[in-house]
């Protein structure tokens, strides 16, 4: 058996060294969208595939027995893709999906979203001193309502924009912990984060921070799942690792 992994989380380094340790040969996939990932055990790829017909090709000639998507949760292009081309050529396919944010105490009170863009307008209305948490690819979807306030974007790898005067950047990668996100509120007193429902409790804390000092929240909402009923979902890389055991050979 050998599994494609696609993956660029925690989840999926944690299944991917399951996998290895099961003997069960693994293919790790990353994006490449980030410039120094944190890469898992076992043999990793990195790039695109070169759309649907080229997943598909490579699922043939690479005789991967399944797939698990384990991405982003809003890395809705690969996952399409997934479910379309592991379709065409008879491939299981598992989603692994952590679980979103919308469990989280204050998160009724929280500024619910559909997009980036309502993001930004939503925050504009809010406050002036915005965080923006939601990372460096989305960005310009920020500048149309947010060029004229204080906006703090923390990101992983720096921006490929040219950003406005009254912008500035943090890199920074997680685990977060609530007293350094409070005090980060604090001192650049901002007064409205933005987020994105990607869940997970590595970024968790900001959420936590922003409750305990009473700064509004906007979130946006993920991108609807692309696969139907006949793709599984679990939420957990033991989970899924159940399901390869019982599951993940040829359709």
């Amino acid at each position: 058996m050998t599994v494609l992994l696609l993956g660029g989380t925690g989840e999926a380094r944690d299944l991917a060294r399951l996998l290895i340790a099961r003997d069960i040969d693994v293919v790790s996939s990353l994006a490449g969208a980030v410039q120094a990932p944190r890469l898992p055990e076992g043999v990793t790829r990195v790039g695109g595939f070169g759309g649907v017909d080229g997943l598909s090709r490579y699922l043939l000639t690479q005789h991967i027995s399944a797939v698990v998507d384990a991405t982003h949760p809003f890395a809705a292009r690969i996952s399409a893709n997934a479910v379309v081309a592991c379709r065409q050529v008879g491939v299981r396919l598992l989603r692994v999906a952590r679980r979103g944010w919308a469990d989280h105490p204050a998160a009724a009170g929280w500024h619910w979203v559909d997009d980036h863009v309502a993001a930004g307008a939503a925050a504009a209305r809010l406050g002036r001193r915005v965080l923006l948490t939601t990372g460096r690819q989305h960005l310009t979807d920020f500048l149309p309502s947010l060029r004229e306030h204080d906006v703090l974007a923390r990101v992983v790898d720096d921006p490929a924009i040219a950003l406005p005067t009254g912008w500035r950047v943090i890199r920074s990668r997680g685990p977060f912990h609530v007293d350094g996100e409070r005090e980060l509120l604090q001192r650049n007193q901002i007064d409205v984060l933005v987020t994105k429902d990607s869940g997970g409790s590595h970024t968790e804390p900001k959420l936590d921070a922003a409750r305990d000092l009473g700064v509004p929240v906007v979130v946006v909402r993920r991108p609807a799942w692309p696969g139907g009923d006949d793709v599984p979902v679990v939420a957990s890389s033991d989970a899924a690792l159940a399901w390869v055991l019982s599951e993940g050979g040829p359709a």
